[in-house]
């Protein structure tokens, strides 16, 4: 660390307006011999997962100025998919992933920062924050928040996604309005991320597994004091990648991406991920094609039968030893050899974990699923590939045969739904609202989860060009790509056409004639929506195909 880049900024005779610029903040000439350590905060009052991040970031302050560096705080935006789900907010969800990394790039790159501590928690900006490290390849540690702990009402144990389903059981006539409201009123009781497996603690849950975040730091509870001595430990382990020069891309390699779905495949986590992972390999200058998913799914067993489909949550999941004990489970899949932010190989980190709890982590012999909880799904329906979450899916629904109920939106499905005009064998399909076509490709939570909520999960499937929350169960079929406003095949589909589903043979297919899809194609024109201005209108235009993670390219066509 004979020089810091932080130097540019405070150097030399001609740096003294910056220094005084610096001194006034109340740093000392003692200090411009530290090095700079940003510290992304993506605290928000409004967002039940970001709310009680300054805590955190001040135990990370406490342990960067410990380890010799001086800290600097900035924030970086964060979207609640919870709040924005079923209606135009979440539009604006996916997009906001690029926002978050292009605001920290900026800050660290405008202040020559020497090192950043990422502090993040949710769905996007996690991801986000990743992207971001990628791009930089500057040395950074992410701390992420924590999940909440559950609700309890009726002998239930409850949380955000209980509510979407709770509304479908209202509709259906499962539950009173007062028992709806009693649940409204404990189902989420902490700060902290949802409770169970979904986008935003399975990405934490990933970047654990890249190796860029301290060991257990995915499953230690919001709440904890636990959490606060493991975000004082990464500030000093932020002053310590800078001083030893290890690098996000010494770590992010092709082989910790796979690790990563590895432990994805394990959890039956988001199928979020396949947009995730493949935007952060990309930050990485790599490629990780949703191929890769599949061929690691058809080896890796699903151990882990966690919420929205199981009953364990991720306190279950802490308590039965969280990722490292998972990681020791599936070490035979896994590269050992990868770096982590620790310093030490994965191999060194995992070597004395235990599972505590068998019920949650299952061993290898007695799995949940042979095979993982995601899966690539190909044909005529979608040549670049659509994903199902199979861990989700009652096993009875793995092959689905049924007439296409056709929606140009989420709004339209949403009021079919409610209103019981959607019968047990449809197809749900709603299009228009991928990538560009939403846009923003928004998650289908609230249809899911009131088809649930009807006894209709198991009966009904659900096809989209969008994409599903990490909460959402049953046979639900998202990223259909090309997508419907470019023009792919899901775009002509009509009402009554039979859609095939056959998850074992990894097929989407609808039954018409290859010659008449071609020609209906031909002849569709998108629904016209009101002209999108400001951020959306630029994300229309640079937005990619979901099959490749929906990056932001000049073209449009990542």
């Amino acid at each position: 660390m004979d020089r810091l880049r932080s130097d540019e900024m405070k150097r030399g005779l001609e740096r003294a307006p910056h220094r005084s610029l610096l001194k006034s903040l109340g740093l000392t000439d003692e200090d411009f011999d530290r090095p700079f350590i940003g510290i992304a905060n993506s605290f928000t009052s409004i967002v039940p997962g970001h709310v009680h991040l300054n805590q955190i970031v001040e135990a990370v302050k406490a342990g960067i100025l410990e380890a010799g560096g001086y800290p600097f705080e900035f924030g970086a935006i964060a979207v609640c998919d919870g709040l924005v789900m079923g209606h135009e907010g979440m539009r604006y969800s996916l997009p906001s992933r690029e926002v978050v990394a292009d605001s920290v790039e900026i800050m660290v790159q405008a202040h020559r920062l020497d090192g950043v501590v990422l502090v993040t928690n949710c769905d996007k900006i996690t991801p986000g924050m990743l992207m971001v490290a990628g791009r930089l390849n500057l040395p950074a540690v992410v701390v992420t928040g924590g999940p909440m702990l559950s609700g309890y009402k009726f002998g239930r144990k409850l949380g955000v996604i209980s509510m979407f389903e709770a509304v479908g059981e209202f509709k259906a006539g499962k539950i009173s309005e007062e028992q709806l409201k009693a649940m409204e009123d404990v189902a989420c009781p902490t700060c902290g991320s949802c409770n169970g497996m979904f986008t935003a603690n399975t990405m934490a849950c990933l970047t654990e597994a890249l190796g860029m975040s301290l060991p257990g730091c995915a499953t230690i509870h919001a709440i904890e004091s636990r959490k606060l001595r493991i975000a004082r430990e990464s500030g000093r382990t932020a002053v310590k990648l800078v001083k030893s020069d290890l690098k996000p891309r010494d770590i992010m390699t092709r082989e910790a991406l796979e690790n990563a779905v590895v432990v994805d495949m394990a959890l039956g986590g988001s199928t979020n991920t396949t947009l995730h992972l493949p935007a952060i390999a990309s930050e990485l200058g790599l490629e990780l094609p949703l191929e890769t998913f599949d061929r690691l799914g058809r080896r890796v067993p699903h151990l882990c039968n966690m919420a929205p489909s199981g009953p364990y949550t991720m306190l279950d999941l802490d308590q039965a030893g969280g990722v490292p004990a998972l990681m020791g489970r599936l070490s035979r899949f896994l590269s050992l050899n990868a770096v982590t932010v620790t310093g030490r190989t994965l191999k060194e980190n995992i070597a004395r974990q235990e599972v505590i709890d068998e019920n949650v982590i299952r061993p290898l012999s007695n799995p949940i699923h042979a095979e993982g909880g995601i899966a690539i799904l190909k044909g005529n329906l979608a040549p670049e590939g659509a994903v199902a979450k199979t861990a989700a899916i009652d096993p009875k629904m793995m092959k689905h045969s049924g007439p296409a109920r056709v929606f140009d939106s989420e709004a339209e499905a949403m009021r079919a739904i409610l209103d019981k005009r959607i019968g047990k064998g449809d197809v749900v399909v709603i299009r228009y609202e991928g990538p560009k076509g939403g846009p923003g490709m928004p998650e289908m939570l609230s249809p899911t989860g009131a088809l649930a909520g009807m006894g209709l999960s198991e009966s009904v499937a659900l096809v989209t060009d969008g994409r599903f929350s990490g909460g959402t169960r049953g046979p639900c079929i998202g990223h259909v790509s090309p997508e419907a406003v470019v023009g792919g095949p899901i775009a002509a589909v009509q009402d009554g056409d039979i859609v095939d589903i056959d998850i074992p043979m990894r097929n989407l297919s609808v039954k018409v004639d290859s010659a008449k899809l071609k020609e209906r194609q031909s002849r569709v024109k998108p629904p016209k929506r009101p002209k999108r201005v400001g951020y959306l209108a630029k994300y229309v235009r640079l937005v990619g195909s979901a099959s490749k993670g929906a990056v932001l390219t000049p073209g449009g066509s990542g």
